[in-house]
């Protein structure tokens, strides 16, 4: 075959699918009660959520019921405490109960202020830092962080990190705990995410991690398994600050 006969083939095999395209296009719009081919695309008059969505807000109890409500169907357990204080008392209890050795804290003043190294003796706690690498958090009982946001309605934390601080924190010690300040939690994942509209790529942060309880993994039977990407064991604390 010629060039001239290969370019005549190629052109007839493309007028070809688009009339068989223009076809199936056109029974769809005859199925719907359309006329004519092309033309305009229909109209979307709704984008987004509707807006008694966008208008819907829950009281702070009401925030905190829900959440803890849904973070424990999902299968983690979840606490309500008054105080910062309160909870480090419950995370060092849990590390006694746990005989746990190796603490990993994400690097947060939140997290400093608790000298949690001056509580727990026998246990190691470790701040995370980019040179340590994944081998630390890999290696530790605990992982506690402070979360950035949380949403009521699907009982999620949203945790970032940056060069500053490790995803590998909530991600690869066996246990997670995740501190959760009550006016931090929102009732929707919508009111999170608008926090980063707008930003300029060098203000986001190098990643937006969603969890929701354990970590959950099912091959294709259905056979559902519990921590094999990530912590099997959460706690959400959520600190009311009263």
């Amino acid at each position: 075959m010629s060039s001239t006969e290969h370019e005549a083939f190629l052109r007839d095999l493309r007028e070809k699918s688009l009339r068989q395209q223009e076809q199936f296009i056109g029974n769809i719009k005859q199925r719907l009660g359309r006329s004519g081919q092309g033309g305009e695309p229909p109209a979307h008059p709704f984008k987004g959520a509707p807006d008694f969505w966008q208008e819907f807000e829950l009281k702070q109890d009401e925030r905190v019921n829900l959440f803890m409500d849904n973070w424990k169907k999902a299968g983690g357990h979840a606490v309500q405490l008054r105080t910062m204080e309160e909870a480090k008392r419950f995370i060092v209890q849990l590390s006694k109960d746990l005989s746990a050795k190796q603490l990993l804290i994400q690097n947060q003043e939140e997290l400093h202020a608790m000298e949690l190294d001056r509580s727990l003796n026998g246990a190691e706690v470790s701040v995370w830092h980019q040179q340590q690498g994944l081998s630390v958090a890999a290696g530790a009982d605990i992982g506690v962080v402070v979360v950035d946001y949380a949403a009521a309605y699907t009982g999620s934390i949203i945790v970032t990190s940056s060069p500053d601080k490790g995803r590998s924190v909530s991600l690869l010690p066996t246990v997670m705990i995740a501190i959760i300040p009550a006016e931090r939690l929102y009732t929707r994942v919508g009111q999170v995410l608008a926090h980063f509209n707008g930003s300029i790529r060098e203000q986001m942060p190098a990643g937006i991690h969603f969890i929701s309880g354990p970590s959950r993994s099912a091959d294709i039977e259905n056979d559902l398994t519990i921590g094999v990407h990530g912590p099997g064991i959460v706690y959400a604390l959520v600190v009311t600050n009263e």
